[in-house]
């Protein structure tokens, strides 16, 4: 049963969530003009889907997965390689020296995409294991398995930075 939903709920809908899904943009992508652009493309989308909204609970997880698939679909157009394939520790890249927060981030985007995207949507978004599997079209135990690798791959090179900074 579809609910009916008004342009003040979509409004709404989008001042709670635009900071959210910009910053889940700009993970994916690294480039905040092309990460204003696939919002303002997603939120177009949405309103476009507005009436098949089931429930405006999920406005959030809903709005989340039409971000990435646009980000996707820019990927596509550019004609940039995506990774999809499950990438081991080893094949990680070594850690830039850099100052604490920026490395953090710089960790973090370090990631292939398959560990650093329900990564983010869990810290970032606050997903469970569940809603995340749904918005990446596949299963818990994967979502969980990857959310594994993603802590060990970040703990792995923060070690490795402690090394290289005790060297100096």
């Amino acid at each position: 049963m579809l609910i009916s939903h008004d342009r003040q709920d979509f409004e709404q809908t989008v001042r709670a969530y635009s900071a959210d899904l910009y910053r889940y943009a700009y993970w994916l992508c690294r480039d905040r003009h092309l990460s204003e652009d696939i919002v303002q493309e997603s939120f177009a989308r949405a309103w476009k889907a507005w009436s098949e909204l089931r429930d405006l609970a999920q406005a959030k997880a809903w709005l989340m997965t039409i971000v990435r698939n646009e980000c996707m679909r820019s990927f596509s157009r550019n004609h940039a390689d995506v990774e999809t394939s499950e990438v081991t520790e080893a094949d990680l890249p070594a850690l830039p020296s850099v100052e604490s927060g920026v490395e953090t981030a710089q960790l973090v985007a370090m990631l292939p995409a398959t560990y650093r995207e329900p990564l983010l949507l869990q810290v970032l978004g606050g997903f469970s294991c569940a809603e995340i599997a749904a918005m990446l079209g596949t299963s818990e135990g994967a979502v969980m398995t990857r959310l594994t690798r993603a802590r060990q791959a970040l703990r792995q090179q923060w070690t490795d930075a402690g090394k290289r900074k005790a060297v100096k």
